[in-house]
């Protein structure tokens, strides 16, 4: 079972959309090797040096949480419904005005689009918050994403730098 990591006083909270099958069996989020999660928040300058997804406590130590959208492990985030992610949205919303992270930074539009109801949505920083919380959607890691590592880090290191 995949948990959330998650405190108060976070500076940014990472919703993923759900667990891919590798990340459910490892038990650990974006555990795939072919995930690049762990990498573009290293290189985008989140973590000092890059972590292993067993690792993935010692976010918190960085003012760093993970959560994500639903928690039904699939191949592909599309062999969702989309009540399943409107139903996550709402309870991500919850969680995030439990908590008020800084930032909340959901990784991939459709995931975003379809959990917040919202139908045009642009890379980063959104229109929208969360009580103190600003809302931000990030390219997804996932290997199956054709975005370059250093596309990513750019998109990563944007959020990065505003929470300076």
């Amino acid at each position: 079972m995949i948990t959330d990591i998650i405190d108060h006083n976070l500076r940014v909270l990472f919703c993923g959309i759900n667990p891919g099958l590798s990340t459910a069996h490892h038990g650990f989020h974006f555990a795939n090797s072919n995930n690049r999660f762990w990498k573009v928040i290293h290189q985008a300058g989140f973590t000092e040096r890059l972590l292993k997804p067993e690792e993935e406590q010692h976010l918190l130590d960085t003012g760093c949480g993970i959560t994500m959208l639903v928690e039904r492990p699939t191949v592909e985030a599309t062999e969702l419904a989309r009540n399943e992610l409107r139903n996550g949205g709402e309870a991500l919303k919850d969680k995030v005005m439990q908590y008020q992270p800084r930032a909340l930074a959901v990784l991939g539009k459709q995931a975003f689009s379809s959990a917040f109801g919202i139908r045009k949505v642009e890379w980063g920083l959104q229109p929208v918050t969360l009580g103190e919380t600003q809302v931000w959607v990030l390219p997804n890691p996932s290997g199956l994403n054709r975005a370059t590592l250093d596309a990513l880090v750019n998109s990563y290191q944007e959020l990065y730098d505003a929470l300076k």
